[in-house]
């Protein structure tokens, strides 16, 4: 007898606006979402912006060198106060209309004309984000009340998992921002199988067995597992080739496989033995998503005059365009009037956890 067999969502999923804004609700401004790294914080008052759904955040640390977050409005009449993507505040944080200027706690220290009689500064600090950080990775929680959970309980067992890899000590090499014309989810579903690498990625296929996935199981808050390497292969780069040395806190099993992890909603955590790459999703519509995809390395190997990245990056680079082009083929076949959801393999077990996820968010 031929059981069920699970299927993919309708396409109301990847196609409805008003599903998606409901979507972003839920899972981008109701949940941690990563927003860059503490190197890019590393100073009291360097900042840098992040815009998630419409909303523009300034992420910078106080005097006191606490990570901090804020809308990037002010309380006087709403204007949005910084506009360079990143930079270096003096100290405090102005308004370029009226003057009003805040500390880098967020507190109001100044406003022009406003008459203390009738007004006070503790009044109108900032609004500000809920601000954490992981092994160096920074996270962003919008949700105007107190989070219905802390970044730890969100991280769950991840920082043990991947204390080894010190992602803490290691730097951005490279960032490449990619516009791809398909629904979020999409994306996060591409990247948690590997049926479709000896189709579509013939270089990924010669290095990795697409059938060696040794996937984890469920869980809430995110989904992932490793796979190993073919042959002589030691790493993930255009010939398979290790130009680095391994990351120093690894051992012998840890050198031997990629980590791939979906930590919901937007962060896709790949964690090589000499290096990491990282995806951060940022939705624009139903049907256009940003991508920032980064290289990082350890620092010693940084210094090295005859340092190569090339390898990774390219091998990845051109990895990532066959999977946007994939995807942007998913969503215009879904928004056709003939789709109807289809079967998952057994191979395909994440998918269906992902998609699960998705439902039980919005029955919750």
């Amino acid at each position: 007898m031929v059981t069920s067999t699970p299927k993919t969502l309708p396409a109301r999923y990847y196609t409805d606006s008003q599903l998606f804004q409901q979507e972003i609700e839920r899972f981008y401004f109701g949940s941690w979402i990563c927003a860059g790294r503490e190197e890019q914080i590393a100073s009291p008052g360097q900042y840098f912006l992040q815009e998630v759904c419409g909303e523009s955040i300034i992420v910078t640390r106080d005097s006191g060198g606490q990570p901090r977050a804020f809308y990037n409005v002010c309380r006087h009449r709403g204007t949005r106060m910084c506009s360079a993507s990143e930079g270096q505040l003096p100290g405090r944080i102005q308004c370029p209309y009226h003057g009003w200027t805040y500390g880098l706690d967020g507190t109001l220290i100044g406003a022009p004309q406003m008459d203390p009689l009738l007004f006070s500064r503790n009044d109108y600090p900032l609004h500000s984000v809920h601000c954490g950080t992981w092994d160096g990775h920074v996270f962003l929680n919008l949700n105007l009340t107190q989070p219905a959970e802390s970044l730890a309980q969100q991280l769950s067992d991840l920082p043990q998992k991947f204390a080894s890899w010190r992602m803490q000590d290691l730097r951005l090499h490279k960032r490449i921002v990619y516009d791809v014309a398909a629904n979020w989810k999409l994306i996060t579903l591409n990247y948690n199988e590997c049926l479709h690498c000896p189709v579509l990625h013939p270089a990924l296929n010669r290095l990795t067995d697409y059938l060696g996935a040794n996937n984890e199981p469920a869980h809430n808050t995110y989904v992932g597992g490793s796979m190993g390497f073919r042959g002589d292969a030691e790493t993930m780069s255009i010939d398979g080739k290790r130009r680095r040395n391994y990351l120093p806190g690894l051992n012998e099993d840890e050198r031997k496989k990629v980590c791939y992890y979906t930590i919901y909603p937007n962060f896709l955590l790949s964690l090589h033995p000499d290096y990491m790459m990282t995806h951060r999703l940022w939705p624009k519509a139903v049907d256009k998503t940003q991508i920032v995809c980064e290289w990082h390395f350890h620092p010693d190997e940084m210094a090295k005059p005859d340092f190569e990245a090339n390898d990774a990056i390219d091998f990845w680079d051109l990895t990532n365009r066959e999977d946007w082009g994939i995807v942007e083929l998913s969503q215009a076949g879904i928004q056709s009037r003939a789709y109807t959801p289809g079967p998952y393999s057994r191979r395909e077990e994440l998918l269906h956890q992902l998609d699960q996820s998705i439902l039980s968010r919005e029955n919750s």
